[in-house]
């Protein structure tokens, strides 16, 4: 079992929070572990868990060049005594960004695939041909995202403290949504803000996922360009916050979602009186600090 450390819910003191009669806190899962923080952590733990009982030594998953799932990875292998290997979408680029660094520097084996390739990564053959380049392997889907990531969050939702209204969290690839919504049983309101341009298609996937309540939505307007982009405005936005509350931010997924939620406040979404609570769901290393 991965290491694990309990985390704090912490109020972000704001004069526009003041203004609008809103509250905001954060559950700050981006301490849990320092290497495979946030919700990684939960995605990962009854994957790591079947492969350890169906005697599985190597983790094989696929993700981008910037992958916080690959980067999380990595490091549970390594602290598991496990092999990785990483599928990568696109060629390879040298030297290695930080993220990719950190995951070979853990024993990750990187193998690099087309886009047009990547695209096949769900399909049997594709799988296949994988089984036999590489041997024998447990497969963890992009993101982590598949029933065993959706039942270790709901795990955790059960165990969020209930004083608020809204729960909001980044949305990559569904499974942590769909597992909060599970969780909370069609409680509260939850927002998911999609990280990836196009996000529409985000809606069928967490529902796919398991989530049949109604209580949620994913908003699709703050992804700065999509996947691991990002623009002066949200770096301005990250830094600024980031010394007024001291807490840190990385522009894949966290800053996103805080900046959507500042803007959210601005426009007047929530009614008065509201609690909001946002999951922090980490990414915040030395290789992804912008």
């Amino acid at each position: 079992m991965l290491t694990y450390h309990q985390t704090p819910v912490t109020e972000v003191h704001d004069e526009l929070f003041v203004g609008a009669s809103v509250r905001l806190f954060m559950k700050r899962e981006d301490l849990n572990h320092p290497f495979v923080s946030g919700n990684k952590w939960w995605k990962l733990k009854y994957n790591l868990a079947e492969a350890e009982q169906h005697g599985k030594t190597t983790l094989l998953t696929f993700g981008g060049s910037f992958s916080n799932h690959i980067y999380a990875t990595a490091a549970a292998a390594h602290e598991l005594k496990l092999n990785s290997i990483g599928i990568i979408r696109g060629e390879e680029r040298l030297p290695l960004n930080p993220v990719l660094q950190f995951a070979q520097q853990h024993g990750m084996r990187l193998y690099y695939v087309s886009r047009e390739a990547y695209r096949k990564k769900a399909d049997d053959s594709f799988i296949q041909s994988l089984r036999e380049k590489f041997g024998d392997f447990y497969l963890i889907p992009e993101g982590g995202s598949n029933d065993l990531a959706v039942k270790g969050v709901e795990e955790f939702a059960g165990s969020i403290p209930g004083n608020f209204d809204y729960l909001c969290c980044p949305v990559g690839t569904g499974g942590t949504l769909a597992g909060l919504v599970k969780g909370l049983k069609g409680q509260k309101t939850i927002l998911g803000i999609s990280a990836l341009k196009d996000g529409t298609f985000l809606h069928d996937e967490v529902v796919r996922l398991g989530a049949t309540y109604t209580n949620w939505r994913v908003l699709i307007d703050y992804h700065f360009g999509g996947y691991a982009k990002s623009t002066k405005e949200l770096e301005k936005f990250m830094d600024e916050f980031t010394q007024r509350h001291n807490i840190p931010l990385e522009f894949i997924y966290s800053g996103k979602m805080i900046f959507g939620i500042y803007d959210l406040v601005r426009r007047g979404f929530f009614p008065k009186d509201s609690v909001v609570l946002a999951i922090h769901t980490g990414g915040i290393h030395p290789a992804t600090v912008v």
